[in-house]
C-alpha cells in the first residue's frame, strides 16, 4: 500500500520490479490511487487495486471496507510502504486477523537532524528504495537492487509522434516545476538553458508540467523555438510515461518527474534548492554527479527542508548558485 504522492509512488516501482523478478512465485497487489495505475503496467505478477478515496473507501468506515475488499483477495501479508494513519488502520486490521505485516521506517529523526539549522548532521541518509526493500525483508523476502531491470523504451503512438515530430537525434525532457517554489530553478536561468540547448538542431526539447499556470509559463519558455515542444496538457498520462521512456535525458527539479524518468531507466539530472540528495529521495540508480546542488558555503543551512515546504529567510536565491553553464555542461556531457 502506497497512496501518494506521485514521486513517492514512482519510487516504489523499481523495488517492486526487482521483487517480482527475484521472487517470481509471489503475486503482489498494489493498493494506490487510480491515477498511478500506469506506473505498474507490464510488470509481471503485479495487479492493481484502486483506492476509492471519495466514495467506497472514504473515512474510517471506508477503510474497513478496504480491508474487507483486500481480505477477499486471500492476502497472506501486508506491506505498508506509506505508514500514515490510513495505512496503519488497514495494517492493524490485517495483523489482528493473523496476517504478517511490515511497515516502512521513514527515518524521521535522521531527516530532522539533516534539515535543522543548528547542529546539523550532514550525511547521506538511507534511501527510500532501501527502506522499501527492508519492508519486504521483514516479511521474509530478499530484494537486491544492485542490478536493476527497466522496461523497454515504448513505441510511440501516432498522436505523440505528430506532437513531437521525427526530426531529431537526441530527445531531451525538461520538467522545470515542483510543488514548492524553494525547489524551482529560477525561470530566467531555465530560459537560458533552453535557449542554448535549442541552438543545437539535433536536439528536440520537450517541456513537461501540469496545470494552466505552468502551461502558460512553458509556452513562454518555448516561444520561437522550432525544436522545443510543450508536452503538458497535450497527452494523457499513459502517453506521457511512454514518451518519457524514450528520452535520452531528463532535466528535472527534485520532483515527481525525476522519479518517473529514473524508474523508467532514463538518465536524470536533478537540480536541488532547499532540499538535497542526502535526504534519501534521490532518483533511482542515478550517480551523485547527476545531482546539481546549491552552494552550501554561501547557504550553510541547506538542506533547510526535506520536502521543500519550509521557507528560510535569505535563502530565496540559493538555486542561483547553480550556474546555467554547469547545467548545460552536465546535459551535454551526459547525452
Amino acid at each position: 500500500m502506497r497512496l501518494s504522492a506521485m514521486g513517492d509512488v514512482a519510487m516504489a516501482v523499481p523495488v517492486l520490479r526487482a521483487f517480482v523478478n527475484q521472487n517470481p512465485e509471489i503475486k503482489i497487489t498494489v493498493v494506490s490511487r487510480p491515477f498511478f495505475k500506469p506506473f505498474f503496467a507490464g510488470i509481471p505478477n503485479i495487479s492493481f487495486f484502486a483506492f476509492d478515496e471519495k466514495r467506497r473507501h472514504k473515512g474510517f468506515i471506508g477503510l474497513l471496507r478496504l480491508f474487507q475488499d483486500l481480505k477477499a483477495l486471500d492476502i497472506d501479508a501486508f506491506a505498508d510502504l506509506h505508514n500514515v494513519l490510513r495505512s496503519k488502520v488497514v495494517r492493524t486490521l490485517f495483523a489482528l486477523s493473523g496476517k504478517k505485516t511490515a511497515f516502512v521506517d521513514k527515518g524521521r529523526a535522521e531527516k530532522a537532524a539533516l534539515a535543522r539549522a543548528e547542529n546539523k548532521i550532514f550525511k547521506p541518509l538511507t534511501t527510500m528504495f532501501e527502506r522499501h526493500s527492508k519492508v519486504f525483508e521483514e516479511l521474509g523476502f530478499t530484494v537486491n537492487l544492485s542490478n536493476p531491470i527497466f522496461p523497454e523504451k515504448a513505441i510511440l503512438d501516432s498522436e505523440t509522434i505528430r506532437l513531437i515530430g521525427e526530426n531529431y537525434i537526441k530527445l531531451i525532457g525538461i520538467a522545470p516545476f515542483a510543488q514548492y517554489d524553494s525547489k524551482v530553478y529560477p525561470l530566467d536561468f531555465m530560459q537560458e538553458v533552453i535557449n542554448k540547448l535549442a541552438e543545437n538542431l539535433n536536439y528536440k526539447i520537450l517541456l513537461f508540467g501540469g496545470g494552466k499556470k505552468e502551461i502558460e509559463l512553458l509556452n513562454l519558455l518555448s516561444k520561437n523555438k522550432e525544436n522545443t515542444v510543450v508536452v503538458a496538457g497535450k497527452l494523457n498520462f499513459q502517453q506521457e510515461l511512454q514518451l518519457i521512456s524514450t528520452l535520452d535525458i531528463m532535466l528535472s527539479m527534485d520532483s515527481g518527474n525525476a522519479h518517473i524518468a529514473a524508474m523508467l531507466g532514463v538518465k536524470t539530472i536533478t537540480l536541488y534548492g532547499a532540499t538535497h540528495p542526502f535526504t534519501g529521495f534521490s532518483p533511482f540508480n542515478q550517480p551523485l554527479d547527476n545531482a546539481l546542488v546549491s552552494d552550501r558555503i554561501l547557504f550553510p543551512k541547506l538542506p533547510t527542508s526535506i520536502y521543500g515546504n519550509k521557507i528560510v529567510a535569505g535563502y530565496e536565491a540559493a538555486m542561483r548558485t547553480i550556474s546555467v553553464e554547469n547545467v548545460l555542461d552536465k546535459i551535454n556531457s551526459s547525452i
